[in-house]
């Protein structure tokens, strides 16, 4: 058995660890391994032009990366935290669980693509639940909003994860059908999406229980200072 291909796993390792662009270090282990496992130039050539068409969709994600930057350089987080801050009933968890609500329904319709960490958490939910945090809850440490960034996240995570097993043509489901097929259990991708409504309510009322604390233990930790 040659062993010598799992090289690429030292090279990502040692890249990661060493801050190196990601996109250069994951290039330069499939050239690592390639040619450890014997590949030629044109073999190797050959695998990465096969690769770039079996997953040529991810492009858009590609290109839509140097619009959020573009989008953030010319002030999109502060309109975002100015636009929050002028709504009165607004709060840090209301407007997380507004979030989860939204991102769940339309992930159970199949529309995984319209949130996610780098097109909406990162750039417009975690600055507004920020920003209400500082205006509600003044004096919020660094770790106060660390918490509030990381439940911004987790709401996306959790949302999507529930969400998405509603939706028919998940390929989650369709993995579950051809698993529960092979093993001679005849079952409709629809029976097996139906049950997964009831794990999908329970971690909206869960998390959502988790949204409506914060506002509560950040306004405890505001008295806490003052």
């Amino acid at each position: 058995m040659n062993l010598w291909p799992l090289i690429g796993v030292l090279v990502v390792v040692a890249g990661f660890a060493a801050r190196l662009n990601p996109v250069l270090v994951v290039i330069g282990a499939g050239v690592a391994t390639s040619l450890a496992a014997g590949f030629d130039a044109m073999q190797l050539l050959t695998a990465f032009g096969e690769g770039f068409l079996r997953n040529r969709l991810l492009l858009l994600w590609v290109f839509t990366l140097p619009v959020i930057g573009l989008l953030e350089r010319e002030g999109l987080k502060e309109r975002a935290r100015a636009w929050i801050t002028g709504l009165r009933a607004a709060s840090p968890g209301r407007l997380l669980l507004l979030y989860q609500w939204l991102r769940q329904g339309t992930a159970a319709l199949g529309l995984t693509s319209l949130g996610g960490h780098p097109q909406t958490v990162r750039p417009l939910v975690a600055p507004m639940a920020e920003a209400l945090a500082e205006k509600l809850f003044p004096g919020m440490d660094a770790a106060g909003r660390e918490r509030i960034r990381a439940l911004a996240a987790a709401t996306d995570n959790v949302a999507l994860f529930f969400g998405e097993d509603i939706f028919v043509a998940f390929g989650a489901v369709l993995l579950i059908q051809g698993f529960l097929k092979g093993n001679g259990i005849e079952i409709e991708p629809l029976q097996i999406a139906l049950w997964g409504i009831p794990t999908s309510i329970a971690a909206l009322l869960v998390h959502g229980w988790r949204l409506h604390r914060i506002d509560r233990r950040l306004r405890d930790q505001a008295k806490e200072r003052a």
